[in-house]
């Protein structure tokens, strides 16, 4: 993963907005990604994934661009959605703090983490900018000079438990209006989101398995967050997987087997969602619980970077479409 075929220096956003439900326009928001502001394709932006989720009521829309292009393109998108989603009414039982509630910037091909997180902090300027009552929270390489992590700044917001955003102080933009929440903007090496359903409704034993799993956790997996969520009359483990730095591997054990891919000469790896699924399905065995499957919500980094190459030298703006969206 350490050049791009076409030329091209690319990144990616899986922009989180708080709306599933109402797929047109889930749809709108994927779509406004592809117009310039005089109504015109952009040749070198492509939406290569919408994966929405109506029991959260929460949608990820997977935007890839060369790294010049991609900040207009994810702000032409936050604009429809601040249009059409108003969290005074947003339901869903995924946490959420914004109706664009998260704004990740990540390396594909010949980018830098550190060139993310300015392309980041630009695009978090520019919302507050254009969007009256938008508020933005940094994190990662956006979040300077303390690049704290996704995780400890939603801690510190009480992203997890919160729904009134009132009071809170942001890092750009006014005190958070409640029809646009607070929005989080930054920048960090890849993070996919794998989901494990367990043949369950006892939460008791999906908080159990999610904690065992953490990153956090002395025993856990690296670079793994989860939380467990009711879902469709089961109950679902939701994970963040977080690439990290390819150096710190030899810390880890074989047993954890992760995968490794550089960019721009920057190694990483992260754990198989293969291997996480099968951890899952251990523990809850010990809980005497199966397990119903597992859902990856878009790509592993080398499909994302694979896909936006291909998407982007076809001039295939509407990818999702071949690929095929998931709504659940």
């Amino acid at each position: 993963m350490s050049s791009s075929r076409v030329g091209l220096r690319l990144a990616a956003c899986l922009l989180n907005i708080s709306e599933a439900r109402r797929k047109y326009i889930v749809e709108s928001i994927a779509k406004a990604a592809l117009l310039d502001k005089n109504g015109k394709k952009h040749p070198q932006v492509s939406v290569l994934n919408i994966f929405s989720d109506q029991d959260y009521n929460r949608s990820v829309i997977t935007i890839a661009a060369s790294v010049d292009k991609l900040g207009s393109s994810v702000l032409a998108a936050c604009l429809e959605a601040f249009q059409a989603i108003d969290m005074e009414v947003q339901e869903g039982i995924h946490p959420c703090l914004g109706a664009v509630d998260l704004v990740p910037i990540y390396p594909l091909s010949g980018v830098t983490v550190e060139e993310c997180g300015v392309v980041a902090r630009s695009l978090a300027e520019d919302l507050v900018q254009h969007v009256p009552g938008c508020s933005v929270f940094l994190f990662g390489e956006a979040d300077l000079p303390e690049k704290r992590s996704l995780v400890q700044r939603r801690k510190q917001l009480g992203w997890f438990t919160r729904r009134d955003v009132s009071a809170l102080q942001p890092d750009l933009g006014a005190a958070p209006a409640r029809r646009c929440g607070l929005t989080g903007v930054g920048a960090s090496p890849y993070v996919m989101n794998c989901n494990i359903t367990i043949d369950s409704q006892d939460m008791s034993a999906g908080r159990e398995i999610a904690s065992a799993i953490r990153g956090s956790n002395a025993n856990g997996l690296k670079g793994v967050q989860a939380m467990a969520f009711p879902h469709e009359g089961k109950i679902e483990i939701a994970c963040n997987v977080e690439s990290f730095d390819d150096q710190e591997a030899a810390e880890i054990s074989e047993d954890f087997q992760h995968v490794s891919y550089s960019v721009l000469g920057d190694q990483f790896s992260y754990v198989s969602p293969h291997y996480i699924e099968a951890q899952i399905k251990k523990l809850a065995s010990d809980w005497g619980i199966g397990t119903k499957g597992r859902a990856l919500v878009g790509f592993t980094p080398q499909e994302c970077k694979n896909c936006a190459e291909y998407a982007i030298k076809e001039n295939i703006g509407e990818f999702w479409k071949i690929r095929g969206g998931v709504f659940m």
